[in-house]
């Protein structure tokens, strides 16, 4: 059958740009090579020329540097199209590129808030309310129990006026306990400067004890 009728053409794919970029950067650097190769063959010729005297052979040699100089201007402008090219072809990928990006994050977006409907149906915002107003309610009924387990038993029943009365009257017993003036009336005994009965340690010549009786003296062992 493919003898018959052939083969149909295979669809060949759509091209990349990024491929394109890559392809026309690398004709450009090829390009670049090729100037490079120019401008080592002119600075020969230039150098050669400064030797040479005027005359037929300096004018041949001078026209062998005009043509490698018109072949650089060629690549020089080929390059730069190259170069504009391969601008213009970035700044495309980069829009759609761009597109793509923003794309998907609207597509996210959407998911997103999908999501959210769907969770926000799984929420009352009346049960919230009852459940806050339930809260409310039992804090105040475990604030009513803590009051109640702090109760007194057993005191008596003691009027208010009677208790401010005593408490005026504890601040003035109070007072009074702090008040030492009157220890600066009462006479304090002299401190002793000396020890009991050196006074009466002697009577005369003769020495004596504490008890004002004349001592022994002590012979030498």
């Amino acid at each position: 059958m493919n003898r018959l009728f052939g083969r149909g053409k295979e669809k060949q794919p759509p091209p990349n740009l990024t491929d394109c970029v890559n392809s026309i950067d690398s004709r450009g650097e090829s390009i670049d090579k090729k100037i490079g190769r120019l401008d080592a063959e002119l600075k020969k010729y230039k150098d050669q020329m400064k030797k040479m005297r005027d005359g037929p052979s300096k004018n041949m040699v001078k026209q062998k540097a005009l043509r490698i100089l018109k072949q650089k201007r060629m690549y020089e402008n080929q390059r730069d199209n190259l170069m504009q090219q391969s601008f213009n072809i970035e700044q495309q990928n980069y829009a759609i590129q761009s597109l793509k990006d923003t794309k998907t994050t609207v597509d996210a977006m959407k998911v997103g808030v999908k999501e959210f409907k769907k969770a926000y149906k799984h929420v009352n915002i009346d049960q919230i309310e009852n459940l806050q107003d339930d809260m409310e309610d039992l804090t105040e009924q475990a604030n009513e129990i803590q009051e109640v387990m702090g109760r007194s038993y057993g005191m008596p029943e003691v009027d208010d006026d009677e208790l401010e009365a005593e408490l005026d009257a504890l601040g003035d017993d109070l007072a009074l306990d702090e008040d030492s003036s009157y220890l600066d009336d009462v006479a304090l005994p002299s401190v002793a400067t000396s020890e009991p009965g050196a006074e009466s340690m002697k009577e005369g010549n003769v020495p004596v004890d504490e008890f004002g009786l004349p001592q022994i003296p002590q012979t030498a062992k």
